[in-house]
C-alpha cells in the first residue's frame, strides 16, 4: 500500500490486500489498526483488513448504530463486562482452527469448535481444562497453547 487508504481507491487497496503475502498483511494490520496482528489465519486477516479499509474510506458505523448495539449487548449480559468478553469470544480463534502444542515430546492437537474445543475426540468447554488434562496441573489454557503471553490479561 503506497499511501494512505483515504488517498487511494479503496477497491484497488482491497485488491492489493488479496495479492499480499502474510508478512505484508501483518504490516498492513499494524498500519491500519495500530496494534499487533492477531495470530489468526490469512482469511481472517484479509476480511478484517477489508472491513478496516472500507471503514477508513467510507466511515464506520453511525453513533446511533453503535449505541443500539451496546444497548442490545446490555440486554444480553446486564452490562457485565466479563460476561460480555466471554460471549463475544474476544480473541477466540475461528471455528475449525487447529491448535498444536508439543508438551514433553508429545504433540497435542485441539480443534476449535463454535461452542468449545475438541481434544482426543472429546468436547471441552475451555482450553484450561484441556491443558489441565495434558499436564496434570492448572494452566491458563490460552497461555499453554500460545494464544496469549503471560503478561496479557
Amino acid at each position: 500500500m503506497a499511501g494512505s487508504v483515504l488517498d487511494e481507491n479503496p477497491g484497488s487497496v482491497l485488491s492489493e490486500t488479496q495479492q499480499a503475502d502474510i508478512a505484508e498483511l501483518k504490516q498492513q494490520w499494524r498500519e491500519l489498526c495500530g496494534t499487533e496482528p492477531p495470530p489468526y489465519n490469512r482469511k481472517f486477516l484479509e476480511s478484517r483488513l477489508a472491513y478496516r479499509i472500507q471503514e477508513l474510506a467510507y466511515g464506520g458505523l453511525k453513533p446511533e448504530t453503535v449505541a443500539r448495539l451496546e444497548a442490545l449487548g446490555d440486554q444480553l449480559d446486564g452490562g457485565n463486562v466479563v460476561l460480555r468478553r466471554i460471549r463475544a469470544g474476544e480473541d477466540r480463534p475461528i471455528a475449525g482452527t487447529r491448535l498444536v502444542r508439543e508438551y514433553q515430546g508429545i504433540q497435542h492437537t485441539v480443534t476449535v469448535l463454535t461452542d468449545g474445543f475438541e481434544y482426543e475426540g472429546r468436547p471441552y468447554r475451555s482450553l484450561s481444562a484441556i491443558a489441565r488434562h495434558i499436564t496434570g496441573t492448572r494452566w491458563n489454557g490460552w497461555s499453554f497453547f500460545g494464544l496469549r503471553s503471560r503478561g496479557d490479561a
